[in-house]
């Protein structure tokens, strides 16, 4: 919160009296409730590092025109040009709890299908250009499987034998679309409340199936004890493997130094991904 004083009191015109960090998912993203003078309470959220600074100044840019029931209400943003800062409706008193029954996820289905008809704001992109990287990753195994082998989770025969129906099953996968998808759909970035689902972080926003947010969460909701991907999803060839192919491709390299602790939970959402592959091919 060093430094960010001056510029929430002159965003929100009410002083800070009391900050509490909260948890920034798996990024070194600055996050906070913040208790002002007036009594009210405002969630605040800044980065520094170049990336992730980018992606604060694209949420501001969502939130400005994105409107639904889905969304938290915007409150303010101040940029020097090095530290973005985003002020939020705060949201600590929602269920973030990981109880996936079929009432709570329906309502997460709900808010979804809300947010495929919604408005698109400006500069929101298909996800073929929005995650160019994230395609072709079982390519980038075969030409070096040993990040992969190295966590323990199949055998360099078993990569051997799947490997070509891997990579072809990926690559029939559907993602051109009209509907608006978040693109990070997980359970620290979404919370239920007043009988309404809320989903936060929206620097990924994107064109593209309307089944993908499903597709992308339904590794780390398994993890949670909900559904199988196998149970969430109606059969969709290539979803599998591509999801797989994702995690696959980093979750034995070293963590970046923003996300320390993202290649532990990719190699557990990778753990669910491969069966979903075994079970489809």
């Amino acid at each position: 919160m060093q430094g960010l004083e001056e510029r929430l009191t002159a965003v929100v015109g009410a002083c800070p009296v009391a900050w509490t960090e909260r948890a920034g998912g798996y990024s070194t993203a600055e996050c906070y409730s913040v208790e002002l003078d007036d009594g009210r309470r405002v969630f605040v959220k800044a980065a520094e590092a170049e990336h992730m600074a980018r992606w604060i100044r694209r949420e501001h840019e969502v939130y400005s025109s994105l409107a639904g029931t889905f969304i938290p209400e915007l409150l303010g943003f101040d940029d020097d040009g090095a530290r973005p800062l985003l002020v939020l409706e705060d949201l600590s008193h929602a269920d973030w709890g990981r109880d996936w029954t079929e009432e709570r996820i329906g309502l997460v289905r709900a808010a979804l299908r809300e947010l495929q008809s919604a408005t698109p704001p400006p500069n929101t992109h298909p996800v073929r250009e929005t995650f160019s990287s994230l395609f072709g990753r079982w390519l980038i195994v075969e030409e070096d499987p040993e990040p992969f082998l190295s966590l323990g989770l199949r055998s360099r025969g078993w990569l051997e034998q799947r490997l070509p129906a891997l990579i072809a099953a990926a690559d029939t996968a559907q993602f051109d679309g009209d509907a608006l998808v978040h693109m990070d759909i997980r359970s620290d970035n979404l919370c239920t409340l007043e009988g309404r689902a809320v989903f936060v972080d929206w620097n990924w926003l994107s064109f593209g199936m309307p089944e993908l947010d499903l597709v992308g969460w339904s590794c780390s909701l398994a993890l949670e004890g909900g559904p199988k991907p196998w149970e969430l999803l109606p059969e969709r060839s290539g979803y599998a493997a591509f999801v797989a192919g994702i995690f696959a491709a980093v979750a034995g390299l070293p963590p970046p130094d923003t996300a320390p602790t993202v290649r532990a939970f990719q190699a557990e959402q990778l753990t669910v991904a491969l069966d979903w592959v075994d079970r489809e091919l």
